[in-house]
Formats: structure tokens, C-alpha cells, sequence
């Protein structure tokens, strides 16, 4: 009596990528792509099933199986609809700023006009003005941001500009080179889902010197609403539309931003925040937020009036806020334990215990 046959290894491998390879056409086909872009993807595919069938598969597998995968990742026709309430957004803008009327304005405007847009003219290609707001550390020009985000009510892909090193990391690398990507752009649309959100360009004078000038060239070419509906990033090999994103950048200064970037944008001058408005912020945006973070109710910390000019300006002049933060935490560490260990009711900061909470510069 014979045996049953047995499979040999290399058949299960050849089974089971023909199981992948079957389980990728069907992704692709009901996926919501460009139909030439489906095309081009079905071919790769194809050409992959020959090389499964001559036996040379491994690399060209794994290859085919990441750009798949990302393409269907990236939201080629996905969009969040805007709230374009100017109530709501003042809101906003009062909740998370202090002060900073005149760019507060400029942003309700901002939105105003978008509604117009959106209202008298829902049919035509409008592309939104791009702002960037330029100002000294610690102003506040990133949270302006998240909060023109949170007012419209879009998601926010941040791309940090601070030392990066090659214009790949915008575009991505091509599909040629193991381990490549997309770019910076593309992977933050495909991780927010949709094909609209604001995408925060955070300071763009800081990238590499060896690679300011490539970095700019692709910085025009986002901001320029005559390119950017067809941005083609190196790995995808394939153009995106970005059009309907809006664009907010940043910057410290513009001493190193190039000119060509200049002309597409609107530049919004930040300003400094004076003591007075340090103490407001300080006692009812940051120091609330962090209480409720370290689990403390506010009836547990207080902090004596006269410390406060102290605390907003330990070194002198300081045009931002972020000294004052870094303080703050300090004290609601050192509180939150004295609570803990010592089981008192609540901790006052006063002139005679400063020396255990504030810093001695």
C-alpha cells in the first residue's frame, strides 16, 4: 500500500505566496484608487507572479507587498468637512492663546474667507492663502497651529524642519532601494487618513545647510498651487494632490529661507508676551493643565502673588513662555510629592519655601 504524497517545502512556500499574491489583487481591487494608478499596481503584480513561478521571489515579494501597502494607505480620495464657524473658532483661539489679538484676527479672517469660498463658490479649485507665523521661541507659533486644526476641525500632520538633513525626507526615496519610503508628506496624509488636513511646515529656517537648497525647492513646489495638486513623491512614483490641504509654516526668522519660498507665503509677525501676560497665561492655561495632569485638584497648590513677576522673568527678558513651563513643572513635581509623602491637605509657595520649589539660578 503506497503512501499518501507529502508537500515539498518549496511548494508550500509557492502556495502560500500565491495566497499573498491573490490576497493583494483583491485589496487593490476594491480599494479606492486611481484607476491608473490601479494599473500600474496590477502590473507589478503580475510581474510578480512570474517571478514566483520562475523560482526568484523572496526580494521582489517583500518589495511589492510595502508599495502596495502604501498606496492604499494614502487617502486618494478621503476629506474631513471644515467647521468654518467663526464663533467656534474664537473659542478656540481664546482657550488656547492669551492675548495675541492681531493674529487671532488675522486667522478668524482667514476662515471667514474660506466660508465665502466654500459658500458662493463650492465648484472652484480655491487654494488657501499659506500663512507663516514668525516669531522668537517660545511664542506660541506651533500651538496657533493645532489650534487653526482644532478650529476647523481637520486633522494636523507636523513636519518638523529642525536639522533635517536631505530633501528625501519630504519626497521619499525610490522603491529601487531596500527599506525605502515615502516622504514626510505623504506618510503624514496617510496617517491622519485624509487627503485635507493641515499640515504644519514647523520651522523651515532651521533645516541642514548642506541641504537648505534642494529642501527649498521642494518647499515651492508644495506651496505652489500650480504644482502641488500633482506632487509626485519619489516612492510612490505616482503624483498626489494636495491642493486641498492647508499649509501653515514657521520659522524663527527668514534670514535663510529662501526667496522663491517667500513669495507664496503670507508672513504673520509673533509677538512677545509681556510679564503681565506671562503671569495670566502661566495661572490659567499652564498652570491648570498641569495640575489635572499630575492628578492634583487646584484647591491643592497655590502660589503666593508677589512670586509670580519672579517666576516670568528668573534671567531677565525672555520673549516666550517656555522657561515659565519648565518652572511650573518643576513645582507641581516637587508639590505632588510633598502631598504624597507628607499627607498634607495642600502646599502654598511663599517667599519663605520658594527656595524648595523655584529654581536658584
Amino acid at each position: 500500500m503506497s503512501s499518501p504524497a507529502q508537500s515539498s517545502p518549496a511548494s508550500d512556500t509557492t502556495n502560500l505566496l500565491d495566497q499573498e499574491i491573490a490576497d493583494l489583487r483583491r485589496r487593490v481591487e476594491q480599494a479606492h484608487i486611481p484607476p491608473d494608478l490601479r494599473l500600474k499596481v496590477a502590473k507589478d503584480i503580475t510581474a510578480l507572479e512570474r517571478s514566483v513561478e520562475f523560482g526568484a521571489y523572496d526580494q521582489k515579494s517583500e518589495k511589492v507587498q510595502r508599495y502596495v501597502n502604501w498606496v492604499l494607505r494614502v487617502p486618494w480620495f478621503a476629506e474631513v468637512d471644515d467647521q468654518l464657524d467663526i464663533e467656534h473658532a474664537k473659542r478656540v483661539f481664546d482657550e488656547h492663546h492669551y492675548g495675541m489679538h492681531d493674529v487671532k484676527e488675522r486667522f478668524l479672517e482667514y476662515i471667514a474667507v474660506l466660508r465665502l469660498r466654500r459658500d458662493q463658490l463650492p465648484d472652484s479649485q480655491f487654494s488657501a492663502p499659506i500663512l507663516m507665523l514668525v516669531g522668537l521661541v517660545g511664542t506660541g507659533k506651533t500651538t496657533f497651529a493645532y489650534s487653526l486644526a482644532e478650529a476647523l476641525s481637520r486633522p494636523l500632520v507636523r513636519i518638523p524642519f529642525g536639522g533635517m538633513g536631505s530633501a528625501r525626507e519630504l519626497r521619499g526615496r525610490s522603491r529601487l532601494f531596500l527599506e525605502s519610503e515615502p516622504g514626510r508628506v505623504v506618510k503624514g496624509m496617510a496617517d491622519v487618513g485624509v487627503r485635507n488636513p493641515v499640515i504644519l511646515l514647523d520651522e523651515i529656517d532651521r533645516v541642514a545647510g548642506e541641504a537648505r537648497s534642494d529642501i527649498m525647492g521642494v518647499l515651492v513646489e508644495l506651496l505652489d498651487p500650480a504644482q502641488n495638486h500633482a506632487f509626485v513623491d519619489n516612492y510612490l512614483d505616482y503624483p498626489v494632490d494636495l491642493s486641498k490641504a492647508i499649509f501653515l509654516a514657521t520659522a524663527n526668522n527668514t534670514t535663510d529661507i529662501a526667496t522663491a519660498v517667500m513669495d507664496r507665503i503670507e508672513k504673520i509677525s509673533m509677538p512677545s508676551y509681556t510679564d503681565h501676560q506671562k503671569i495670566v497665561i502661566g495661572k490659567n492655561y499652564i498652570l491648570p493643565k498641569l495640575l489635572e495632569s499630575a492628578g492634583l485638584r487646584a484647591d491643592q497648590l497655590s502660589i503666593e502673588e508677589d512670586l509670580w513677576p519672579q517666576m516670568v522673568r528668573p534671567l531677565g527678558f525672555d520673549a516666550g513662555i517656555r522657561t515659565l513651563q519648565r518652572t511650573l513643572e518643576g513645582v507641581v513635581r516637587k508639590a505632588a510629592r510633598i502631598l504624597v509623602e507628607k499627607n498634607f491637605p495642600e502646599v502654598v509657595i511663599t517667599r519663605q519655601n520658594q527656595k524648595i520649589f523655584l529654581p536658584q539660578y
